[in-house]
């Protein structure tokens, strides 16, 4: 049995590497924040796909890799589906292999289109890695509106030198460029000018952070970000809603501030149904933001269907109400694809079938502040967070992480949020129910953060920003043409063989 297993473990030894260095790209990421780890692994990977025997061959690699990345990096879904969510226990594991295989897919086009197209010639080879690979990763943030989740660049937030290309190229022309060094080592690694490369890499991003592209504009705003540490029986539980109502105005009491913020639905009820003096005590403590659904009157009024928005409400004693509603909503958490009411049928979720808000939205003026919100996962979709800007003078995330348990998925949310306060030039402030309430800097680091699962508030200062970096100009369109470009000399090289005038 055991001469069967070793032989078995030598004729797939490219496969059982492939598994291993996907699950092991995970710890590139936070918490671990091991940011030259990527880079390590992605350069085996490729050499994998070198002496692939074929594109189906090459393309199951990259799958094998994706799956082991993301079942050992996204398996919180589990928690949210199970755990929280009530449902069964053989269920739910395959539903998150499923999504996990279903992520693969994007890696397993990359080789798969890699062998196919590769020329031998190694850095027409290596810039064709570096386009094909940050083209699938933008694929998998777009397509069925979009899992951005685990993208390669997330993996290079502060303390890595590469943040620096963070505020020019994004997120994705991050990946662009971890990808294309990981390729010069998988083909040079014993030749100095791959080392090389990733000096020059190193020192330009060091660079580039020294560089403020955007300005202060206003004294510091002491703000108090609160973290009820609400479990999610207790805040859907009709008979314990005072819970959360409760520990938040006493929270907002203990620790005032020009301005307070709380998590998404941190009230969890309609907004109409917030009794009036509820709202009054809030603002007398001064301006607040907090999370609540919203029943969206346009619907009543056209006589429709009624609908509600998961919503973020800034309230005080000097201005009306302004209310942002969610644009970007969860898939299967906040509204149900087409053919999938079954699915929702076998899971406890409250709140499941919200409406999206309009997709332009003015910033809320409050506290002299001009504020972005966005609401749970929004914040991993850098260009619509872009259409805020240049009016915003600061961003907030309210979120609501009970639902992954004590995963990966908090300190993970935490990065994107570094990399989201980089790509704009502004504070990225997070206030959620279990964690990790924390403040970033314009330049991606994070100031302070609450112990996850416990209840208290995040005192900090912070200014309000103005001005542009490169990125808040064009969104991912340079990283896009760039990639596009990284791919133009082998396909002009296909071309001119094909016609016989290559060479």
């Amino acid at each position: 049995m055991a001469n069967r297993l070793g032989l078995w473990c030598r004729a797939h030894s490219a496969e059982l590497a492939a598994l291993l260095l996907g699950a092991l790209t995970v710890c590139g990421f936070a918490p671990l924040y091991l940011f030259p780890l990527p880079l390590v692994t992605l350069a085996l990977l490729f050499s994998l796909w070198r002496n692939a025997r074929s594109p189906r061959h090459a393309a199951g690699l990259g799958w094998l890799w994706g799956f082991g990345c993301f079942l050992g990096g996204v398996s919180w879904i589990y928690i949210s589906l199970h755990d929280v969510g009530g449902m069964a226990m053989p269920i739910a594991a395959v539903a998150t292999f499923l999504f996990c295989a279903f992520l693969a897919l994007f890696p397993a086009l990359a080789g798969g289109l890699f062998s196919r197209l590769r020329s031998g010639q190694p850095w027409r080879d290596a810039l064709l890695l570096a386009g094909l690979w940050m083209l699938s990763e933008w694929l998998r943030g777009w397509l069925l509106t979009g899992f951005p989740w685990l993208v390669i660049g997330y993996s290079q937030s502060p303390p890595s030198p590469l943040a620096g290309f963070v505020a020019v190229l994004g997120v994705y022309g991050v990946s662009l460029v971890v990808v294309l060094l990981a390729a010069c080592l998988a083909l040079w690694w014993r030749r100095p000018v791959a080392w090389l490369a990733v000096l020059c890499a190193m020192a330009g991003g060091y660079l580039l952070q020294q560089v403020e592209w955007t300005q202060p504009i206003s004294a510091p705003l002491k703000v108090s970000l609160l973290q009820g540490n609400i479990s999610q029986d207790t805040k859907w539980d009709d008979d314990r809603v005072y819970i959360s109502l409760l520990t938040y105005a006493r929270m907002a009491r203990a620790h005032p501030a020009q301005l307070v913020v709380m998590p998404e639905t941190a009230l969890p009820m309609f907004l109409d149904e917030v009794p009036q003096e509820y709202l009054d005590e809030l603002a007398a403590n001064g301006p607040t933001l907090f999370g609540v659904a919203v029943i969206n009157r346009g619907s009543r009024e056209a006589g429709k269907t009624e609908s509600y928005s998961n919503a973020a409400v800034a309230i005080s004693s000097a201005s009306r109400p302004q209310v942002y509603a969610k644009r970007h909503l969860v898939p299967f958490g906040e509204f149900v694809p087409p053919g999938f009411m079954w699915f929702l049928a076998l899971l406890r979720m409250p709140m499941s079938e919200f409406s999206a808000g309009p997709p332009h939205q003015p910033a809320l003026e409050i506290a002299g502040q001009k504020v972005a919100p966005n609401i749970c996962y929004e914040d991993l979709f850098g260009e619509e967070i872009l259409q805020a800007l240049p009016q915003a003078t600061l961003l907030i995330n309210l979120s609501n992480t009970a639902w992954f348990g004590d995963s990966l998925a908090q300190p993970q949310h935490l990065q994107i949020a570094q990399l989201r306060a980089l790509e704009t030039g502004r504070y990225m402030l997070r206030a959620t129910n279990t964690g990790m309430t924390a403040a970033v800097r314009p330049d991606g680091v994070v100031t302070a953060a609450l112990p996850a699962f416990t209840a208290n508030a995040l005192m900090v200062e912070v200014s309000g920003y103005t001005g542009m970096t490169p990125f808040a100009y064009c969104g991912n369109t340079l990283a896009l043409l760039l990639a596009i470009g990284a791919l133009l000399p082998t396909l002009r090289r296909r071309r001119l063989t094909a016609t016989g005038n290559g060479g």
